[in-house]
């Protein structure tokens, strides 16, 4: 039997937990939000970007992508996956693609605004994300890329949210 019976809430708790122990809170994730939304949505604060960063990791493909990934990374660290998938991950490898593919599942949850979203804050490594990027604080292959995700994703969620205001006023 399992440690945590399978379920959205158990999973989401024990995802919360990994990424604290990895080094992130969710008002890091919330951060790069606000930094991504607020040139679009007036008066945006960071509860609400908390807020949707919240909704984003209650979806059970989120939680999946975070508890694989981190779970990778982790093994990476320990020096517990097999050559070259070893090296592969513990370099970050430039033409290993699996770390974005990854991601991508999470983006893909809210459309098309994800995909650019994650695709900016990608080569921006604003926020914690530059952290998490650096070599000198652990591996983070997939982490980095995850977070991310989960930050265009939330994204997305506000801007969505967002057009359905405007559009309902407008009625």
């Amino acid at each position: 039997m399992s440690e945590h019976p399978l379920n959205r809430n158990s999973c989401l708790e024990v995802v919360i937990d990994l990424l604290a122990k990895r080094g992130v809170s969710l008002d890091d994730i919330a951060e790069i939000v606000h930094f991504l939304q607020i040139n679009y949505v007036p008066n945006l604060t960071q509860e609400m970007c908390l807020e949707s960063v919240k909704a984003v990791l209650k979806k059970r493909e989120v939680q999946n992508a975070l508890l694989t990934g981190i779970q990778l990374d982790m093994l990476a660290e320990q020096k517990k996956l097999l050559p070259p998938l070893q090296s592969i991950i513990e370099t970050d490898e430039p033409l290993y693609g699996v770390d974005e593919v990854l991601a991508l599942a999470i983006v893909n949850l809210y459309g098309s605004i994800g995909f650019t979203n994650f695709g900016y804050v990608d080569k921006l490594k604003h926020g914690k994300l530059a952290y998490l990027n650096d070599k000198n604080n652990g591996v983070h292959t997939f982490l980095d890329d995850l977070v991310g995700a989960i930050a265009a994703a939330a994204s997305s969620r506000i801007a969505h949210r967002q057009k359905q205001l405007e559009e309902c006023s407008e009625d």
